[in-house]
């Protein structure tokens, strides 16, 4: 295992070394999430709304392209569909 330091400031903000920023793929702006394990913390990268949601519609494409309206109503009832996956995991039913 690599390991790297870096100075806290007095704001809390630390700097990620960059061999572990290219690795990971993380650019200024992006954003990262912390999670803790034990008396260690681990940092990882959170892909972008867009990254996150990447091929949601595909399920729904159709030829010729969608209008904006139909594109919205897709978009607003993939994201309703998955919500309703999501809850019935929290809920056990899956």
């Amino acid at each position: 295992m690599v390991a790297r330091t870096s100075k806290m400031t007095r704001k809390g903000q630390v700097t990620v070394p960059i061999e572990f920023r290219r690795e990971l793929g993380i650019d200024e702006g992006d954003s990262v999430a912390f999670e803790r394990a034990g008396d260690a913390l681990i940092v990882r990268p959170v892909g972008s709304v867009v990254e996150r949601t990447r091929g949601a519609l595909a399920k729904y494409a159709k030829h010729p392209p969608l209008t904006a309206e139909e594109e919205r109503a897709a978009f607003e009832q993939a994201v309703a569909d998955e919500q309703v996956e999501t809850d019935e995991r929290i809920r056990g039913y899956r």
